[in-house]
C-alpha cells in the first residue's frame, strides 16, 4: 500500500468518478468521456483503485526524488555565487557567468528557481511595455549606425564618472565599436567613428539625437561670417566630418525612434556595469581594458543575422589619410607677420611650396587626436614651428603665476573643459584714515548771499 497522500484536484475528480463506477451507476465508458481520457487509461485507473484504494489514483512518481534533480551541495554553490561574488548580476548573465568561469552548467530556469527559493529577485527590474510601432531592421549590415553617449555611474563610486560613447548596427544589433571616455565629447565621436572606419569601413548613414556635438542651432549668430557668405548651413565638427566621410547625419526627434542603441545601453549598464564590479575596475583605463573583453562576448550573444547577406560598409579610398580628415579644422587669416594664432598657440609659417610670404593667406589648421598641428595653405602642407611668445605672454610668465603658465603650456582644445567652480569672497572696503577728507567736518563755503567772481576768487585765497 502507498503511503497516504495529499490529492490534487484533477485526482479527487478522478476518485469521485471511480466510486460511481463502483456504485454501478456510471459505467466506464461513459467514465472516461467526463475524465476526458481514453477507455483503457480509465480501466487501468479503475484496476488501481480496486487495489490500492485512493492511493491508486495518485501519480506514480508522486513523493520519488528525480534523477536530474540538483545536489543540495550545488543550490548552495548557486546561493553563494549569487550573494558573493557575482552580487547585481541578473538570472540570465549570471547563468552564463557559472557556466563560462565556475565551470556549472545549469539552466536558467533552474537557476532562477532557486535563486528564488532562496529570497533573491532579479535586480534587474522591467517597466510595462508600451505599445508602439515597430520599425523595420535596414536589411544589409553598415547601412544604419545608431550612435549615443551614457552618462551613468559606471565605476560605481570606485573611481571618476566616466561617459560610454556607443555605437550599434541597425541590421544586426553588432557594437562596432565603443569606448568611455571623461565626458560626451566631439573627440570620443571622433574616435569612435575612426576605429569602425578602421575595422569596418565607411558607414552610409549615422542616427543620432539632436546633441550640440552633432547638429548646431540655426539661430541668428551661430553661423560664422564664411557660412554666411556662402549661404551654408550652420554645422559642427562632427557634421563637417560626416560630410567629409559622405556619411548622412540623420537627427532622431525622440530617445523612443532610437530605442536600438538606448536599450543597448540598458543592456550594458546591467552586464556591462556588472562585470566592471566583478573586475574591481577603477580607472578610465581599466574600465577601457574591461570593455574590450566584454564586446566580443556580447556580439557573439546578441548579435543577430542580417535580412540581406554582405556588408554595405564603403571601401577606404587608397588614398586616403585618416590624421588629415579625423580631425578639428580651423579656418584663420595668415598676419603680417606670417604667425597665425590658435587659442593660446602661436604658429609661425615658413616659405614653402614656392611663396616666400604668407600674408593676409586664408590657411586651414588641423588639430590632430594626438594634439599636434598642421597647418594648410590650398591643399598643401605647409613649413610651420612654434612662434615666439608675444609680449603680454611674456609678462604673464615672468610674473610666475602658476595657473597662466599651465594654460599656456597646454595645446588649444576645441572641446569645452570642466572648470572648478571659482569661490567668491564678499569684498571688504578699506577703512579710511583718522586725517581722511572723510572725517573731517563739513564747511559750507556758500550762503545764499551773492557772491561775485572777484569775491570767490578772494576767500578762495585765504
Amino acid at each position: 500500500m502507498k503511503e497516504r497522500l495529499t490529492l490534487n484536484r484533477k485526482e479527487q475528480k478522478r476518485l469521485l468518478v471511480m466510486n460511481e463506477i463502483e456504485k454501478k451507476k456510471m459505467k466506464v465508458r461513459e467514465a472516461v468521456e467526463v475524465l476526458g481520457i481514453s477507455e483503457r487509461q480509465g480501466w487501468r485507473i479503475l484496476a488501481a483503485y480496486r487495489e490500492e484504494g485512493a492511493a491508486g489514483i495518485a501519480h506514480g512518481n508522486r513523493g520519488r526524488t528525480p534523477l536530474h534533480v540538483l545536489g543540495e551541495e550545488i543550490r548552495e554553490r548557486v546561493v553563494e555565487l549569487a550573494g558573493e561574488r557575482y552580487a547585481g548580476f541578473n538570472h540570465s548573465h549570471l547563468t552564463e557567468m557559472l557556466q563560462e568561469r565556475e565551470g556549472l552548467k545549469i539552466s536558467g530556469s533552474s537557476v532562477r528557481r532557486i535563486l528564488l527559493a532562496a529570497g533573491m529577485g532579479s535586480p534587474k527590474t522591467r517597466r510595462p511595455s508600451k505599445h508602439r510601432r515597430r520599425r523595420e531592421r535596414y536589411p544589409k549590415e553598415g547601412m544604419l549606425i545608431q550612435v549615443d553617449g551614457s552618462s551613468h555611474d559606471w565605476l560605481e563610486g570606485r573611481g571618476p564618472e566616466i561617459t560610454l560613447i556607443a555605437s550599434i548596427d541597425d541590421a544586426t544589433g553588432r557594437v562596432p565599436f565603443a569606448l568611455f571616455r571623461e565626458e560626451e565629447d566631439a573627440q570620443g565621436y571622433f574616435l569612435l567613428l575612426r576605429e569602425i572606419v578602421r575595422r569596418k569601413g565607411i558607414p552610409l548613414a549615422s542616427y543620432h539625437d539632436r546633441h550640440g556635438i552633432f547638429k548646431r542651432s540655426a539661430l541668428e549668430g551661430s553661423e560664422t561670417l564664411e557660412e554666411q557668405l556662402l549661404g551654408k548651413e550652420p554645422t559642427t565638427q562632427f557634421g563637417r566630418l560626416l560630410k567629409e566621410l559622405a556619411i548622412e547625419s540623420i537627427a532622431a526627434r525622440s530617445p523612443q525612434a532610437k530605442g536600438r542603441v538606448e536599450r543597448l545601453f540598458g543592456t550594458f549598464q546591467d552586464r556591462l556595469g556588472s562585470e566592471l564590479r566583478l573586475a574591481g575596475a577603477k580607472t578610465l583605463e581599466e574600465a577601457n581594458r574591461v570593455l574590450r573583453a566584454f564586446l566580443p562576448r556580447f556580439n557573439r550573444k546578441f548579435a543577430v543575422a542580417a535580412a540581406e547577406e554582405g556588408l554595405a560598409y564603403r571601401l577606404v579610398p587608397p588614398d586616403f589619410i585618416g590624421d588629415e580628415v579625423f580631425c578639428f579644422k580651423y579656418y584663420r587669416t595668415v598676419g603680417a607677420d606670417n604667425v597665425v594664432a590658435v587659442g593660446m598657440q602661436r604658429i609661425q609659417i615658413h616659405p614653402c611650396n614656392g611663396r616666400q610670404n604668407y600674408h593676409r593667406a586664408r590657411v586651414e589648421i588641423q588639430e590632430r587626436m594626438d594634439g599636434s598641428l598642421a597647418v594648410y595653405y590650398q591643399g598643401k602642407c605647409l613649413a610651420t614651428k612654434p612662434a615666439p611668445a608675444e609680449a603680454p605672454v611674456l609678462r604673464v610668465q615672468r610674473r610666475g603665476h602658476p595657473a597662466s603658465q599651465e594654460s599656456l603650456l597646454k595645446p588649444s582644445s576645441p572641446l569645452p573643459q570642466k572648470k572648478e567652480p571659482i569661490l567668491k569672497t564678499k569684498r571688504i572696503p578699506p577703512k579710511p584714515g583718522p586725517d581722511h577728507p572723510w572725517r573731517k567736518a563739513f564747511k559750507k563755503k556758500f550762503t545764499h548771499k551773492k557772491y561775485s567772481p572777484t569775491d570767490i576768487f578772494k576767500e578762495q585765497l585765504t
